[in-house]
This record gives structure tokens, C-alpha cells and sequence, in this order.
């Protein structure tokens, strides 16, 4: 299965059997990213995370009344 990197414009191959394709085949809004571009992200996050920073934003979810 070729598979396109939405940030580099690299195209990878993968197999088309493998967790990561069916994955991309059934949830269209997951992305493929290369490894490289993979490793920068996480290594970008990880020091944003480093710094003190960076907050994770959930959701707020109010309580109804009437669903216990």
C-alpha cells in the first residue's frame, strides 16, 4: 500500500495487511507520517513538554441530571 506524508510529500510503502493500513483504510482522519518527520514531532513535543508549558486541554463535559 503507498502511502503519502502530509507534512514532507514523501511516499512510503507499507504493508497492506499490517495494523497501520487498515488503520489508515477505515479512519480516514488518521494521517500517515514518515518516521522522520514522526521523530522530529515527538522530539519537538518533548522538549515543549520539558519546558513546563505545555498543558493538555480535555474536554469539559457537564453533568446531566438525569443520566445516572
Amino acid at each position: 500500500m503507498d502511502v503519502k506524508c502530509p507534512i514532507c510529500d514523501t511516499v512510503n510503502q507499507i504493508n497492506y495487511h499490517s495494523p497501520l493500513a487498515k488503520r489508515l483504510r477505515n479512519r480516514r482522519k488518521h494521517l500517515y507520517l514518515c518516521p522522520t518527520c514522526s521523530e522530529r514531532i515527538e522530539k519537538k513535543t518533548k522538549m515543549r513538554h520539558a519546558t513546563g508549558n505545555f498543558k493538555l486541554y480535555q474536554e469539559k463535559k457537564d453533568d446531566d441530571p438525569y443520566i445516572q
